[in-house]
């Protein structure tokens, strides 16, 4: 895979699968846009993606605001000069009975699982579509087979599966790809 030339935004990305993400690109030549709320995690991502050569800003901010998603995107856009894809990879899991649920942990789950994901796309929509870009959004196997002890997070999931086949649908004639992948369990 040669990502050479190509700029990508990664949220998530300092630790886990949102790392992970970001590295590979790194070692496919993109440039990095590292998004997290976590500065010491993205410090060390970003010291892991210099050692491939690759190009890479850190922006540390918290997905739960809409505001907060565009000036992300304006951000990346403004540090590299466009934007070839976004990874929605960010995402909050909490294990608690479905009575234990509060609304604090509903709220936060969903603004961060599934409208960040909605608010970054439609941020970055406009320059993906200039540079016929993709947006890949990290669902789980539990948004479709749903899971116990998980159900503000496979709700989330499964809502972001439906938003990707519903953007792709809206955007079909037009030069951008919009994908969702759904994972299981992973170390």
């Amino acid at each position: 895979m040669d990502l050479s030339e190509k700029i990508v935004l990664v949220t998530g990305a300092a630790s886990g699968l949102g790392a992970a993400t970001a590295l590979v690109c790194a070692q496919s030549g993109a440039s990095l846009f590292l998004i997290d709320r976590d500065s010491e995690g993205l410090h060390s991502t970003q010291a892991k993606i210099r050692e491939f050569g690759a190009r890479s800003e850190i922006y540390l901010f918290d997905l739960a605001e809409r505001q907060a998603c565009f000036d992300a995107v304006v951000a990346a856009i403004r540090s590299f000069g466009a934007l070839d894809a976004l990874c929605n990879v960010a995402g909050i899991v909490q294990f608690h009975h479905v009575r234990d649920v509060t609304a604090e942990d509903w709220n936060r789950i969903i603004a961060v699982n599934l409208s960040a994901p909605f608010y970054l796309s439609q941020a970055a929509i406009p320059a993906l579509l200039r540079r016929h870009g993709s947006i890949v959004n990290v669902a789980s196997a539990g948004g479709i087979n749903g899971a116990a002890y998980i159900v503000p997070y496979s709700v989330t999931k499964a809502g972001l599966i439906q938003m990707t086949k519903s953007m792709a649908m809206e955007f079909m004639n037009e030069p951008i790809r919009i994908n969702a992948i759904a994972p299981g369990t992973m170390d």
